[in-house]
């Protein structure tokens, strides 16, 4: 930590989290984290949040009983959380729709955003179109030829993309990038962080708005099962769907909590403690102890670190986390395709290999609660070539 950053004392999970940042720009996310606590139980804002979420994204989503995956796996039941059918085609768009509430109640004059699968990328596009705010996102060029549906999306619905070379050219550096626009231009400027991390307040606001995910899906197993789910699963890149899917099943201990990495990204099962875009959590670091690079195949997983409350829950011991090969989640793709007519993003495909292993270990009597946190349609194009090679 450079002497130009200044800690504060809260937004910490045990000792992940805080806000490594400079003086000038902790004043911008103290003043964003009151306006956050300010608004995140009034009323009037809940009533204009909910009512977005039913009349533009489209919620409550189902919870689907994958019964003919469940049948050829044998073991546990396996459901799915349908965030793919969410307006955009993702979980991305419920954090999008609570950030840019507060965006126009703190009169923010402009947008940017950092994306790497470029759903959220999509989704803020799309929440800035409708509420006719201006609006940046930064994307690496790597990550633009991988998802270029997407970026033709963004641009359609009138966003600037801003490509970045830099580095790897992938989310980090995109992040990277964002971070110094915020500092540059925070006087008219909000930064719509697309997952739980960043510097305080970002992981818990961004925690606030997804936990719709888990509020549905809590109640929806309940009715359709008389019970909870044995284990929740969700795909961890930097844990904004996981941490939502997660949330209201923190307090009950028999639901077991189950992160999935990708191998070749895995901060938590192969990181260790350090300090990342202002926040502190697990990260892989180098020989040089700088951030490592990453190679998933799904771009919205491919960061080195996550977000401070699973590195929390991880070492607390509440949740698990473990790790799927680019392989398996191709395959898995290819099954949910197959079996339920359902096509998942590479993303949500881990989720889906880890939970068919698991159910192959459990009873009947079980089920199994994945997070499909987004649809296949992005990723169509990168899985043919993939598969023709």
């Amino acid at each position: 930590m450079s002497e130009s950053n200044h800690v504060i004392e809260t937004g910490f999970f045990g000792e992940f989290g805080g806000s490594y940042i400079p003086v000038d720009l902790q004043k911008v996310l103290t003043k964003l984290a009151d306006e956050f606590d300010k608004y995140r139980d009034d009323p009037q804002f809940k009533e204009e949040y909910n009512y977005y979420l039913r009349s533009f994204v489209g919620r409550e989503n189902p919870l689907t009983y994958a019964s003919n995956l469940t049948e050829k796996v044998g073991g546990a039941k396996i459901y799915l959380k349908r965030e793919d059918l969410n307006h955009t085609g993702a979980h991305k768009i419920n954090n999008v729709i609570g950030q840019i509430l507060l965006a126009k109640r703190m009169g923010a004059k402009r947008i940017i955003a950092e994306t790497g699968a470029g759903q959220h990328g999509v989704a803020t596009a799309t929440a800035c179109a409708m509420f006719g705010i201006p609006c940046t996102i930064y994307m690496g060029k790597v990550d633009m030829e991988r998802q270029a549906l997407n970026v033709f999306r963004m641009e359609l619905l009138g966003a600037k993309v801003v490509p970045v070379d830099t580095g790897e050219a992938r989310l980090k550096d995109a992040v990277d990038l964002a971070l110094k626009d915020l500092v540059d231009n925070y006087k008219d400027t909000f930064y719509l962080i697309g997952s739980a991390v960043g510097p305080h307040p970002y992981p818990s606001i961004v925690k606030h708005f997804q936990s719709i995910i888990s509020e549905e899906s809590k109640q929806q197993m309940l009715a359709q099962e008389g019970k909870l789910p044995t284990a929740v699963v969700a795909a961890v890149g930097g844990g904004s769907n996981a941490i939502g899917a997660f949330a209201n099943y923190i307090k009950d201990e028999s639901v077991r909590l189950i992160g999935v990495e990708p191998t070749e990204a895995a901060p938590i099962s192969e990181g260790v403690p350090a300090v990342l875009h202002g926040f502190k959590s697990f990260t892989l670091l180098d020989d040089d102890h700088q951030p490592q690079s990453t190679n998933s195949i799904a771009a919205g997983l491919d960061y080195p670190g996550v977000g401070p409350e699973h590195s929390y829950l991880k070492t607390s011991g509440r949740a698990e986390y473990v790790t799927i090969s680019g392989q398996e989640a191709l395959e898995a793709f290819q099954e949910l395709s197959r079996t339920e007519g359902i096509i998942p993003a590479l993303e949500s495909a881990h989720a889906v290999a880890y939970a068919m292993k698991l159910a192959k270990t459990m009873a009947k009597q079980n089920a199994i609660l994945v997070n499909l946190s987004g649809r296949g349609d992005k990723d169509v194009d990168q899985v043919y070539e993939m598969l023709r090679k």
